[in-house]
């Protein structure tokens, strides 16, 4: 008996196909829109309605977010921008050139999370060199949040209209 071919039988190996995947996606976009650099866009909003203890606790939150992001980018950048574009050209290799679904799958999250990840430095940048407080820092984060969001609605756009095209394009081959 092969048991790895009853594995895949059981299991639906192909990632474009498979409900997990867009449940995935789904979770960490709408993860990656709650959590304004770190900090829950529930308790920007319970700022922006209620001030007082509410907008302290945003302000210390996202400095010490802001501090924590610039610190880890400062210390180590060009090893995590190093790291990341290793991992994603060897996602891009593997899943375009090789043609392995599964790391098309993975590399359709990953890219354009990195896009995040330099709106949140760029993002931390600004609010500490300007000092930003008060309404601003609330407009601010909002502003990070929906360049979020824009990012996100691009890639779910781009990896649906991919994974449409892998379906249809296997399932006309495999018949």
């Amino acid at each position: 008996m092969d048991w790895h071919k009853t594995v895949f039988e059981v299991i639906d190996m192909r990632s474009f196909s498979n409900l997990w995947y867009w449940i995935g996606l789904a979770v960490l976009w709408s993860s990656a829109s709650h959590w304004v650099l770190g900090v829950p866009f529930d308790l920007i909003q319970r700022a922006a309605r209620k001030g007082g203890a509410a907008a302290e606790d945003l302000h210390d939150l996202v400095r010490i977010n802001v501090n924590r992001i610039l610190y880890i980018f400062e210390m180590s950048g060009i090893w995590l921008i190093g790291g990341a574009c290793f991992v994603l050209t060897a996602l891009a290799l593997l899943g375009f050139y090789y043609l392995i679904e599964f790391f098309q799958a993975v590399f359709m999250m990953a890219f354009p999370m990195t896009f995040v990840g330099a709106l949140s430095v760029f993002t931390s940048r600004r609010i500490r060199n300007r000092d930003i407080a008060g309404d601003a820092l609330l407009r601010t984060l909002r502003y990070h949040r929906l360049g979020t969001q824009v990012i996100g609605m691009a890639a779910i756009l781009v990896t649906s209209l991919w994974g449409m095209y892998q379906n249809l394009s296997i399932g006309a081959l495999g018949g």
